[in-house]
């Protein structure tokens, strides 16, 4: 089945109304902001963290390019992207891109990671620089950014070379099969764990030294973090109950604040998800695999254990006050993986080439994003919280985003295949300019499928930089040959 797109949409009623049906379905109240108010209104609302004071209420996402050096250093197509953060005006730039504590930690050979001390304390100011430069670029004060950085352990996603080397934390029949992970595997150890804290200290402290505001304890996606939080059946102190199962994450909070007693911590948590989906050889919409064999589940987090169709963010509510009983505030809410149910985790028109069409209209599963949002929030109502899931709205996110604002279930607004087609997008918005739709992210996926296919990530449609490269010849080449491949509809 063909959903139709944001883009197709000629008006807000008509985007409206079409909303509206997805919303019946899961029976929530959504509305829209019917006129954009820019800087003087929600989005335009100050914000004080830890002193600082934003003067916007725009977030730019984590998102990796899988452009650096094998040696885990930026290239200069990374530094382009951080430029283009900073460009954005975002008031702030949650992460940039996730940055692996280890070296083993990264899921891309590419990916950056703290592989030598040095290095890394060099690197990481060009990136606070590129940041700078990219304000500078777009007449906005260099250092007025609140400046995050991603820090992440891949897990059982771990690639640091040509083939797969997942590290795992607990084995679930169901998750090994799904991600190809034998058995006979065996867990990283409760004192490989302790020694994993002393790594995220180590690169929170060469953060802090660089300018960082606030580090991110990345818990999502299906990463160590996150397959932590659902390890119900792995035996010690860092699984079983909730207080083991978040015990990984908690002392690595308490070790980050004994060390940097003044960085801020955030944390990006995977707040609801839902057992794989599978890709059908014959191109139809993706479907959940068969979870009765499995029930009641032994692993898993955000989903329901007798029903895991179906998210349920209890946990993370509980967790989000937890953090923020230690202090930690800042919250980015996202749901699902991009393994196993991209659909969820990232609503898209078009799926990625390793995916499937999406089995619920994509628009519906951006309100299952707010939706749970908004649990987190009322959950714990002074904690800062990040909205997700705008990207695919196109034109018409401001009506939604603004109202979220305004009702008080999100206090940022998140960004990120957004800012590679069209960075300033924010900044247009805040100035009350009209909105450039030629450059608006139409959510093509070539962003996922380049690394997919082993090439970096871009906006291969819309930025020139990527087109014309032989990354985005070669893109254009294995995309053709696998449409080539696939099955004709009938």
């Amino acid at each position: 089945m063909e959903f139709p797109g944001p883009g197709q949409h000629k008006s807000l009623g008509a985007f409206e109304t079409h909303l509206q049906g997805c919303a019946r379905e899961l029976q929530e109240e959504i509305a829209l902001d019917r006129t954009l108010a820019g800087q003087a209104g929600p989005f335009g609302w100050p914000l004080t963290l830890q002193g600082h004071e934003l003067d916007n209420r725009f977030a730019m996402h984590p998102m990796e390019g899988w452009d650096g050096t094998t040696s885990g250093r930026p290239s200069e197509l990374t530094l382009r992207r951080w430029r283009a953060f900073g460009r954005s005006g975002a008031a702030m730039i949650w992460g940039g891109e996730a940055f692996a504590v280890t070296p083993d930690g990264r899921a891309n050979p590419r990916q950056l990671a703290l592989l030598n001390e040095a290095h890394t304390a060099q690197d990481l100011s060009l990136l606070i620089e590129a940041i700078h430069q990219g304000r500078a670029d777009s007449g906005l004060d260099p250092e007025g950014a609140f400046i995050g950085l991603q820090m992440t352990h891949s897990g059982r996603h771990a690639q640091p070379t040509k083939e797969p080397r997942p590290i795992i934390a607990a084995h679930a029949t169901w998750l090994d099969a799904y991600t190809d992970v034998p058995l006979s595997t065996a867990l990283i150890r409760d004192d490989e764990l302790e020694a994993l804290i002393q790594s995220y200290v180590r690169l929170a402290t060469l953060a802090q030294a660089a300018g960082f505001d606030f580090v991110d304890i990345k818990a999502c996606h299906g990463y160590l973090v996150h397959e932590l939080l659902g390890a119900r059946s792995r035996p010690g102190p860092f699984g079983g109950d909730y207080a083991g199962r978040t015990r990984f994450l908690m002392e690595t909070v308490a070790a980050i604040q004994r060390a940097c007693p003044d960085l801020g911590i955030g944390v990006r948590l995977c707040a609801g998800d839902v057992f794989p989906h599978k890709n059908n050889a014959d191109g139809s919409p993706g479907q959940p695999l068969d979870p009765t064999p499995y029930l009641p589940l032994n692993h898993g987090w955000g989903m329901d254990l007798e029903n895991p169709t179906e998210p349920d963010s209890s946990e993370a509510q509980q967790l989000t006050r937890d953090l923020y009983a230690c202090g930690v505030k800042l919250i980015n809410v996202t749901l699902g993986s991009p393994y196993s149910c991209p659909h969820l985790q990232r609503p898209s028109s078009y799926p990625p080439v390793d995916g499937y069409p999406p089995p619920e209209d994509p628009l519906l599963s951006v309100l299952r994003q707010v939706q749970i949002t908004r649990q987190i929030k009322a959950a714990c109502p002074q904690a800062v919280v990040v909205g997700t899931g705008y990207t695919y709205l196109q034109e018409w996110f401001p009506y939604l985003a603004q109202a979220e604002l305004r009702r008080g279930s999100i206090d940022l607004v998140g960004l990120g295949r957004m800012v590679l087609s069209y960075p300033e997008f924010p900044l247009d918005l805040l100035a009350g300019k009209d909105i450039q739709r030629t450059r608006i992210c139409r959510t093509f996926s070539d962003c996922t499928n380049g690394p997919r296919l082993d090439l970096v990530s871009g906006c291969y449609p819309l930025d020139r930089e990527y087109r014309q490269s032989e990354d985005g010849r070669r893109l254009r080449e294995l995309k053709a040959q696998q449409a080539a491949s696939q099955p004709r509809k009938p």
